[in-house]
């Protein structure tokens, strides 16, 4: 039986007021800290959150912000890599930035702001698992960028972008990271991701060799092979990538 609150009191233990629930916070303003900027323009910010498939009928969607996103992230990246090294030779700066302006890390700055919660999808989208595609989650990055660099120009969208890929600026790669530079092509080129499948292993456990097919948009685009399986996926991806240099080649 609960004891009435005079009693509660006598012995120290009154009952204390419950405090009001604090309302969550607005979507807008949570993903505005996370990147250090306040829109003027909020239509902006709608405009790049919106997938193409929840703008039936209308052109109010992130494609255009995305396109721009895209050419202000390589400038200030680019600016960011010749401040840091600023005795790099050209072909590891652009490896560098490769590594960090690539479909996989703008997936993942997309997910560490939430944009996968507050994206607008259309119903399709929504049901095959939209707001965790690599391909939607870089573009919808790209456009907030494209937003941010609308609404207030390159000196607030350069302050972000290094805000936020800080901790990604490193020294040049030693190794050529062939992988991420397919799946950077993959994206800009086809809105595609690769699809790498293991289709053999062969030999002894100390001596195994993997081979590996990888395809785009259901093309078959080279198999390689090597002692684990990573390296098979990289001898894969720069046969791939060979062949899409080569058709662009051919096709000019």
């Amino acid at each position: 039986m609960k004891a009435p609150n005079w009693l509660r009191r006598l012995f120290g233990r009154a009952e204390q007021p419950r405090r009001p629930a604090e309302p969550p916070e607005n979507p807008r303003i949570k993903l505005e800290r996370a990147v250090g900027y306040t829109f003027g323009r909020a239509d902006l910010l709608e405009t790049a959150l919106t997938h193409p498939s929840a703008a039936v009928g209308t052109d109010t969607h992130y494609e255009r912000l995305e396109f721009l996103g895209d050419a202000v992230l390589d400038l200030a990246i680019a600016d960011l890599l010749m401040r840091k090294f600023p005795t790099a030779k050209e072909g590891l700066l652009s490896k560098q930035r490769a590594s960090i302006v690539n479909a996989r890390t703008l997936a993942l700055k997309a997910q560490s702001i939430e944009l996968n919660r507050i994206m607008k999808l259309g119903k399709g989208e929504e049901k095959s698992g939209g707001r965790e595609k690599t391909s939607i989650l870089a573009a919808a990055f790209e456009a907030v960028i494209g937003a941010i660099y609308t609404d207030g120009g390159l000196a607030p969208a350069q302050h972000t972008i290094e805000h936020l890929f800080a901790d990604d600026i490193g020294g040049p790669a030693a190794e050529r990271d062939y992988k991420t530079e397919l799946q950077e092509t993959a994206y800009r080129s086809f809105r595609m991701q690769p699809v790498y499948e293991l289709i053999a292993t062969e030999g002894p456990d100390h001596a195994k060799r993997f081979t590996t097919r990888i395809k785009i948009a259901g093309r078959d685009l080279g198999v390689g092979e090597g002692g684990s399986k990573k390296q098979s996926e990289q001898a894969a991806a720069r046969l791939a990538l060979e062949r899409i240099m080569q058709e662009r080649v051919e096709s000019k």
